[in-house]
């Protein structure tokens, strides 16, 4: 690179750069880089649609796959992660129409998170509003397995001027029956708790209110523990501590942590909390635990080079899967403390990204900020497929996506979903 000049690579010469001010040739190495990652994202587009895309794997296809079953040297485990592997390389985008009772409101919004439930039958959308804040709704899958796909989409009463930071479902009187919310303004952020019964066509005045709203500093993240042993609990990851509270009786615990938590996640077989910090720390904390002065309240702990964005605890809890700003995806053996396996190709410097682990298919989702939506095989960290954003790169339209091989429910259709600007997509996974 030589400074104050760029490289055109279809001229084949040097050209000046140009301050971005200038009202004649506003050249800048910015707008150039968009110019370059524009190109490539409509070429790749245009490989999908064409259907070019080939399985990574060489000699990978269902065919070979069958045989080798057969002749019994395949295990079923393996040849089922092979078969979503393939799969996954097949899979075609299409549009999807969203239907709500209020038609005004179909739309109109930008998505910002969607968060599917256990059953993948319902899914939470947090949508930003134009004049600032957030709109909350539900979106029913039912209508994915249909010729045309429609979904319905509905919206609660209540809307936020608060920014909403971090989203989970809640089992509190039955599985995924709540909601919990971290909202952030300039001061103070508010955790809330919302039944999803919210979210129905019945008659608005049976609707129940609010169970659970308090003010808290700016929130990060929060998490819902599924453990007997720490029931009807969830967790909110603030700055500099964790407070851990009882929805039934409304007891409160904080752990002082030192960094702001921005991703956490409970253990179902132990009473543990997950927590990965700003500074780049994960560790664990005993919820049984009663406050003490000067007492280390950190278990297991491990190490990023960046901020921690996003951790997932695989079924066995032996492993922890966390994504860092750094665009690093490190598999840690718990029982040892040390990083097994690194999956590379996402991208990230800034943004809090979530990571998507499915292990029963044994892929890793994840999207970077980049926009670019990548699959990698659990197993082995092999990138499988990289999906390009329907729409241009930008940090407001960074998708927010869901997989699973039984959208809307047990019998229902696999695939992945992108939420990306005001639009939702299937991609079909036959």
């Amino acid at each position: 690179e030589l400074p104050g000049f760029y490289y055109d690579s279809e001229k084949n010469r040097y050209f000046r750069l140009l301050p971005g001010h200038n009202n004649y040739n506003p050249l800048t190495k910015e707008s150039i880089q968009y110019k370059a990652m524009e190109c490539k994202r409509l070429r790749l587009l245009e490989e999908e649609e064409k259907q070019k895309k080939k399985t990574t794997r060489a000699g990978l296809n269902s065919s070979m796959l069958l045989q080798k079953r057969q002749l019994g040297l395949l295990s079923s485990t393996s040849y089922c992660r092979l078969v979503h592997e393939l799969k996954v390389n097949c899979m075609q985008r299409r549009k999807i129409e969203i239907h709500s009772p209020d038609s005004s409101v179909a739309g109109t919004n930008n998505f910002k998170i969607i968060v599917a439930d256990v059953a993948c039958e319902r899914i939470f959308t947090v949508n930003d509003v134009e004049h600032g804040g957030c709109k909350y709704g539900i979106i029913n899958l039912s209508g994915l397995g249909k010729e045309t796909l429609t979904v319905e989409m509905y919206d609660n009463l209540y809307f936020t001027n608060r920014k909403v930071n971090s989203v989970c479902w809640a089992s509190l009187t039955h599985p995924d029956s709540h909601l919990c919310l971290m909202g952030i303004a300039e001061t103070p952020g508010c955790a809330s708790l919302l039944p999803a019964s919210l979210f129905s066509s019945t008659n608005p005045g049976d609707r129940p209110g609010m169970l659970c709203s308090f003010k808290i500093s700016t929130a990060w993240s929060c998490a819902w523990c599924l453990n007997p042993q720490a029931d009807n609990c969830f967790s909110t990851g603030l700055t500099r501590r964790v407070l851990v509270t009882n929805v039934v009786t409304g007891h409160r615990q904080t752990f002082g942590t030192g960094s702001d938590v921005l991703a956490q996640q409970f253990a179902t077989q132990t009473p543990m909390l997950y927590n990965g910090c700003r500074s780049g720390e994960i560790f664990s904390i005993d919820v049984r635990q009663r406050n003490r002065k000067g007492q280390s309240w950190k278990a297991i702990r491990l190490f990023h080079d960046s901020a921690v964005t996003s951790i997932r605890l695989l079924e066995a809890e032996h492993y922890l899967m966390a994504g860092d700003m750094a665009g690093k995806i490190k598999l840690w053996d718990l029982r040892t403390a040390k990083c097994v396996k690194q999956y590379k190709g996402h991208h990230n410097e800034y943004a809090i990204l979530p990571l998507h682990v499915n292990e029963e298919e044994g892929l890793l989702t994840a999207v970077g900020q980049d926009c670019y939506t990548r699959i990698w095989s659990l197993q082995d960290a092999h990138l499988l497929r990289t999906i390009p954003s329907p729409h241009p790169s930008s940090k407001d339209a960074i998708p927010s996506v869901v997989f699973s091989s039984r959208l809307g429910g047990s019998r229902g259709v696999p695939g992945l979903l992108m939420a990306v600007k005001q639009d939702l997509y299937h991609f079909s996974y036959h």
